[in-house]
């Protein structure tokens, strides 16, 4: 059993994945020059092992290992693997949460968006944390390509992709099952094959060994079973208790300021402070659309076997349009005003990534302003749906 968690734990099962979907090292024996598309010619991309590696030099002004200025080139033999595999990787960022989320309330319903965000808010403050207390490296460079950078900071045990991905996928699915009228085995299906694409996407852009994979996926189920026989129990509590605003604020705020700490600075805080932030202003958002009996989103908004063309799709596009237009435009206006805030406050130019990234700037920074971003989207979007006539 050693043996074989040591074989899931190493790189060279990635690396083989990768050779085995056309993606190989620039130079690399099979690789050719000639090989992909030869107008492109080979890519560069991060060459780093992942956070606490010491094989790459430092880059100026660095005193503690961290995520490096290295490059690799590499070349892509199959492109349809490497199209598909990075849109794959797109549905674990943060473009998917910020579009699915929102689309599930205002175009699905209410209770299953609920559920997905406290699954995904629970989920990811675990896998985070998991990942800072374990410091576990990310797959070595070389052998295997790195097709990230920014992610290559962080430790890589458990794959917090792969536990978005299950969590969201599967729960999505067990709270839609008895609400809609579908085949059981189709939805089983179209939630393994979405959180399996994910996860195939950590191996091919070199960002996580098989064991983190795995291990993402099974944290994220078991937990899943966990919480759902509390589903109902949390859901009224959320909706009806006088103490769920404080509390959905509190907690998160500060579990976000006891953070572990690490050695170099690590973007895990500040995703974490962001999933939090969401959540937290959707709960709030939940729980006063509850209080002053909101005007809610039938489950009749989307249903499966109608035309393609209907008046009803035209109403689920005009309120995902305006929604997420609404919602962009909040993040946008949010982090200007908070950032320069905190600036005022603390005697920082804007630009000053370093200052951005303390504890005591980059924590409110990201929580006030994904908490209005996750209360927009509750709150203010169905009020102007509502004003809009697309309810």
């Amino acid at each position: 059993m050693a043996r074989l968690l040591g074989t899931l734990r190493s790189s060279q099962p990635v690396a083989r994945f990768q050779r085995s979907c056309g993606l190989f090292p620039a130079g690399e024996e099979g690789g050719g020059s000639g090989s992909g598309d030869p107008a492109e010619g080979p890519r560069e991309r991060g060459a780093c092992n992942g956070a606490g590696a010491l094989r790459c030099p430092a880059g100026p002004g660095r005193a503690v290992p961290g995520p490096q200025d290295c490059t690799q080139k590499y070349i892509v033999k199959n492109y349809f693997y490497y199209y598909l595999f990075k849109f794959s990787a797109a549905l674990g960022e943060e473009i998917f949460y910020i579009t699915f989320l929102p689309f599930t309330y205002w175009n699905i319903d209410h209770s299953v968006s609920r559920r997905m965000i406290i699954v995904w808010s629970i989920v990811m403050y675990i896998g985070q944390v998991s990942k800072d207390i374990l410091k576990w490296p990310r797959p070595l460079s070389p052998p295997v390509v790195k097709l990230e950078m920014r992610t290559n900071a962080e430790y890589g045990m458990p794959s917090t992709h792969a536990m978005a991905a299950t969590a969201i996928s599967f729960s999505f699915f067990v709270a839609t099952t008895n609400q809609y009228k579908y085949p059981f085995e189709l939805g089983l299906a179209a939630a393994f094959v979405f959180s399996t694409l994910v996860c195939l996407s950590r191996l091919y852009t070199g960002m996580h060994t098989v064991l983190d994979v795995i291990g993402g996926a099974l944290i994220s189920a078991g937990l899943l079973m966990l919480l759902y026989p509390a589903w109902d129990t949390i859901d009224h509590l959320l909706l009806t208790s006088p103490f769920c605003p404080l509390f959905s604020i509190v907690v998160p705020l500060v579990l976000c300021y006891n953070y572990p700490k690490l050695d170099y600075y690590s973007p895990t805080r500040g995703d974490t402070t962001t999933i939090l932030g969401a959540a937290a202003g959707a709960t709030v958002g939940f729980w006063l659309n509850n209080q002053y009996s909101a005007s809610a989103y039938t489950s009749k908004s989307v249903q499966p076997g109608f035309a393609l063309i209907t008046s009803a799709m035209v109403f689920v596009l005009a309120r995902f349009l305006v929604g997420i237009l609404v919602v962009l435009l909040t993040r946008r206006a949010m982090k200007s005003l908070v950032l320069g805030m905190l600036g005022y406050r603390y005697k920082f130019p804007i630009g000053d990534l370093a200052a951005r990234r303390r504890l005591e700037v980059e924590v409110p920074y990201k929580f006030v302003t994904y908490s209005c971003v996750g209360f927009t989207a509750t709150v203010v979007v169905p009020l102007l749906h509502e004003l809009l006539g697309l309810l």
